[in-house]
């Protein structure tokens, strides 16, 4: 579930919401920080007023899209550890991590002009991530599919350098073969009691 704020908003509004985000997210990804709200706007099919609404800043769009982007690969969880054993809903939430990366790299320039207007966009990026990631590494020691000696923290960790070293979109097969690598690391020994 999408991060929506403090207060519940009316169902047509919610979708302007996730509209104006979904939109916001492509376009500082592909455009750049400069791209025009206008543009953002009329892209997500809705009026300049809709979007000041919602964002009263460019700043605050920016870190929203962020944030939603966030709490959409942390709440996959659950609904991957419904769908699939622990292992391999692990492994499938890797390669969601590695487009969430892609994405916050192409947004890196708008991120950081919310930074130097004073913003805290990645205030709970970690703690998310290591929570994220601590339920899946749990499932799977409950299931013997997973080690249980496994930090979650390294987790991240090698996650990050899997991004950092083939995370261009360009480089998604060499991506894979590294997250495999990982997940080998992960279930070696899983289920022997050591």
């Amino acid at each position: 579930m999408p991060d929506t704020g403090s207060r519940r908003l009316r169902a047509d509004a919610q979708r302007n919401r996730d509209r104006l985000l979904d939109v916001a997210v492509r376009a500082f990804s592909q455009d750049g920080p400069d791209v025009t709200l206008d543009a953002i706007a009329k892209d997500a099919g809705v009026g300049i007023g809709t979007l000041y609404r919602h964002f009263p800043t460019r700043e605050a769009l920016i870190e929203a899209a962020y944030r939603n982007e966030l709490a959409r690969l942390c709440h996959a969880v659950p609904d991957l550890l419904l769908a699939m054993p622990a292992d391999e809903a692990t492994r499938a939430w890797m390669d969601r991590y590695i487009d969430y990366m892609t994405t916050k790299r192409g947004m890196a320039d708008a991120l950081r002009a919310v930074i130097a207007s004073g913003g805290s966009p990645y205030a709970q990026s970690r703690g998310r991530l290591v929570t994220a990631i601590t339920t899946l590494l749990q499932a799977g020691a409950a299931t013997s599919t997973l080690r249980t000696d496994v930090e979650p923290g390294d987790v991240l960790a090698s996650l990050s350098g899997v991004s950092l070293a083939a995370g261009e979109p360009a480089q998604r097969d060499q991506a894979r073969r590294l997250l495999d690598l990982l997940m080998d690391g992960l279930r070696y020994r899983a289920g022997t009691g050591s």
